[in-house]
C-alpha cells in the first residue's frame, strides 16, 4: 500500500493519478465548504473544481510546512472568495406560478441565489474530524437557515467564521491561509459573531426532532398527508405561530401562520393537487414536489425543504424544478 509521503512525492513528479489519490480523501468536504462559502451547490462544484485545478498545478510549490488538507482550505477559501468579490449575484426572479396571485409578501429576501445541498453528499463530507475550536454541530452548520445567515456577512468575515468555529481550525492556521495575522483573523472573527447575533440562524426555537427519529417521521408523513390533500386545516395545526416560507430565487418571504396559510391556499387553488416524493437536503426533510396533470402524469415544479421546531414545521422553503437531478429526482411521475 503507497503511504502519502510516496503519493506526494509522486504528484510533486507529475503523477496525476497519485495526485488524485491524495485529494480524494477531502474532496467532499471541500465541496461543502466551498458550498458554506458560497451559498451556491452550482457555485460550489465550480468553485471545487477550481481548487482541484490549482491545486494540481501548484502542487510542485506543496512543501509540507501546512497539512494537505490545510493547504487545500486555503486554496478552496481563497477561490471563494474570489468567486464572491467577482461575482454579480444571480438576480431575484419574478413569480411564474400561472393561474396563481400571491398574497402580499412580508418582506423581501436578500439571499436570493441560495440553493440546497443533497444529504446524499454529506456522508464523507462529514468524515474529517472538527478541530478543538468548532463551536456549532455539524447537522446546525449545514442547515439552510446558518446556510443563508452567513451569505449576510462580508466574505472574509464569512471565511474566518466558517474555518473557526464551524471546522475547528486554530487561529494560527486561519491566518495562515488569510494571508494574515492572528490579531485581524481574530477580529474579523468578533465581527462576524455579532454579526450572525444580529441575525441568529436559530432564533430561540425549540430544537428540530433526531434526523430519520420517530418523531420526525410522524411530522412528515402528516405533512405530506396534508399537502397532496390540500388540506389546509390539518396543515394550519402542524405550523408554528411564526412559521416562515422563502422561494429562492423569487425574494418573496411570508411569516406567520395565518398568512402562509392564505399562500398555500393560492397554491392549491384552481384544483391544483401535488405528489410528494421524499428526499433530504441539508440535513432536513424535504420533497420533490410533483403537479399533477391530464393524463395522470405529474411534472416536477421544484424542491421542499422543511425546517422543523419540536413537532412542528417552523419554515418551508422552496426551490426550483431545476435542483431536482442533484436529488436523483425524477422530472415526471407516473400517474398513481
Amino acid at each position: 500500500m503507497t503511504n502519502v509521503a510516496d503519493l506526494i512525492d509522486k504528484a510533486r513528479a507529475g503523477d496525476g493519478e497519485a495526485f488524485r489519490d491524495l485529494i480524494a480523501p477531502h474532496r467532499r468536504e471541500l465541496q461543502l465548504h466551498c458550498y458554506r462559502m458560497l451559498g451556491s451547490f452550482q457555485d460550489a462544484e465550480d468553485a471545487l473544481q477550481d481548487t482541484l485545478l490549482s491545486a494540481w498545478q501548484g502542487f510542485h510549490g506543496f512543501e509540507g510546512r501546512a497539512s494537505l488538507r490545510s493547504w487545500l482550505y486555503r486554496i478552496a477559501t481563497n477561490r471563494c472568495l474570489n468567486a464572491r468579490r467577482a461575482a454579480s449575484r444571480r438576480p431575484a426572479k419574478a413569480w411564474d406560478i400561472p393561474g396563481v396571485e400571491p398574497p402580499e409578501p412580508t418582506g423581501l429576501g436578500e439571499v436570493v441565489w441560495l440553493e440546497p445541498f443533497p444529504d446524499s453528499l454529506l456522508d464523507d463530507a462529514f468524515d474529517a474530524p472538527l478541530g478543538p475550536d468548532a463551536l456549532y454541530e455539524r447537522t446546525q452548520s449545514i442547515s439552510l437557515a446558518f446556510v443563508t445567515a452567513m451569505q449576510l456577512l462580508p466574505p472574509r468575515q464569512l471565511a474566518v467564521l466558517i474555518l473557526r468555529d464551524v471546522l475547528g481550525f486554530e487561529a494560527k492556521e486561519v491566518a495562515e491561509m488569510l494571508d494574515s495575522t492572528v490579531e485581524s483573523a481574530n477580529s474579523a472573527l468578533k465581527r462576524a459573531r455579532a454579526g450572525l447575533q444580529r441575525r441568529p440562524p436559530f432564533p430561540g426555537r425549540e430544537p428540530p426532532p433526531a434526523a430519520h427519529s420517530m418523531q420526525e417521521k410522524a411530522i412528515v408523513a402528516k405533512f405530506v398527508g396534508a399537502y397532496e390533500a390540500a388540506d389546509l386545516d390539518t396543515l394550519v395545526t402542524l405550523l408554528t405561530d411564526d412559521v416562515f416560507i422563502s422561494m429562492p430565487p423569487m425574494p418573496l418571504e411570508y411569516q406567520g401562520r395565518d398568512l402562509v396559510v392564505r399562500f398555500c391556499a393560492g397554491i392549491f387553488g384552481a384544483g391544483r393537487r401535488f405528489d410528494l416524493l421524499a428526499t433530504r437536503a441539508n440535513g432536513q426533510p424535504a420533497f420533490g414536489a410533483y403537479l399533477r396533470g391530464p393524463g395522470g402524469i405529474s411534472h416536477g415544479i421544484g424542491l421542499i425543504v422543511l425546517t422543523l421546531s419540536g413537532d412542528r414545521i417552523c419554515a418551508m422553503t422552496r426551490f426550483e424544478n431545476t435542483v431536482l437531478p442533484w436529488f436523483d429526482l425524477p422530472r415526471t411521475l407516473p400517474g398513481r
